[in-house]
């Protein structure tokens, strides 16, 4: 389900980027226990994540800076049992629990890593249904942190703004299973449980705060290849903005709603070198999203609406996203 975007779609990316640069940012610079990265937005496979690292649905927490967690993500979609406009859809529903973590390499390098299992199905209008379950693709990712606020200057002048900025890059490993029978009968390409490839991911974020507020925008770009089956998803841009404000209830309880806009525009799949047609496309979300911390465990959900869309032609529709995690501060 990946798609070739025209020129102005890329250019609305880079616009974004560029005008609303953003990443993770400490909510109170002087505590520094707060930690905002709800959408950095690592590689994912395709819009209907048969990678499953998440999509838009974000890398990372809002308030913990090094964590070990699991996370759920469930994706409803709409594709076409047919390539005509009126072939009957399918329901579809793209189930992932992930392992993720995040850990520190020195004072200005993060690690992320993620290690998903999915479970999918989908139901036609003549009462048939298909599932496919099996471990995803592993997903592993380096940052390092080309600004970063001066700790020493906070602490003195607790008023003051400060912003980070970190350039990243990963790979994506095909440890998950591409099946091509599964493709057979629907546009959606994306109804796998891996690529069978190995991708890989060029990211930048920066973030500003002031107090408790913050504001965060990041893009990426995913390079994707050949599996062995001569299948070749077409290459990945995400890019989001987010804006938060966090709430120190009391010493040990902490709230931080959220909420933005993110996209994804997909460059056309290949198989034996040759253009699969209608599997180009984008989409445009807005999210809210809300996470709780008590001392050094946090609980998060976020959920993303397709603000427009325009994905394989009009054969493939996305409904909705949801994501809920539970994370460990280490």
């Amino acid at each position: 389900m990946n798609a070739l975007p025209n020129i102005n779609l890329y250019k609305k990316a880079v616009l974004i980027f560029l005008l609303l640069l953003g990443g993770q940012v400490s909510a109170n610079p002087i505590k520094d226990t707060l930690t905002y990265s709800p959408s950095l937005l690592f590689d994912d496979c395709d819009v209907c994540g048969c990678s499953g690292n998440g999509g838009s649905m974000g890398y990372g927490t809002t308030m913990n800076k090094n964590f070990i967690g699991v996370r759920y993500i469930y994706q409803q979609y709409q594709s076409r049992d047919g390539i005509f406009r009126n072939s009957p859809w399918i329901d579809e529903n793209f189930n992932t629990t992930q392992v993720w973590t995040r850990l520190p390499l020195g004072k200005r390098i993060l690690v992320n890593a993620m290690l998903p299992y999915h479970f999918h199905n989908r139901a036609y209008q003549d009462g048939r249904s298909q599932k496919i379950d099996g471990l995803g693709d592993a997903t592993l990712m380096a940052f390092y942190k080309l600004i970063q606020p001066n700790q020493d200057s906070l602490m003195l002048n607790p008023f003051k703004a400060s912003h980070t900025l970190r350039v990243g890059g990963g790979v994506k490993m095909p440890t998950g299973e591409y099946n091509r029978s599964n493709n057979e009968g629907s546009v959606n390409p994306s109804f796998q449980v891996g690529t069978g490839s190995w991708d890989y991911t060029l990211a930048v974020d920066y973030s500003l705060s002031f107090m408790d507020w913050g504001v965060n925008a990041l893009v990426n770009y995913t390079f994707k290849t050949e599996n062995n089956d001569h299948y070749h998803f077409g290459d990945q841009v995400n890019y989001g903005i987010d804006a938060y404000k966090a709430f120190e209830l009391n010493s040990s309880w902490k709230i931080t709603p959220f909420g933005g806009f993110s996209g994804e525009v997909f460059q056309e799949n290949e198989q034996f070198d040759q253009a699969v047609r209608d599997t180009e496309g984008d989409v445009f979300f807005g999210k809210l999203g809300v996470e709780a911390s008590y001392e050094r465990w946090s609980l998060g959900v976020n959920a993303m609406l397709p603000i427009s869309q325009n994905l394989n032609g009009g054969l493939v529709e996305v409904k909705s996203r949801l994501g809920v995690y539970l994370n460990f501060n280490i």
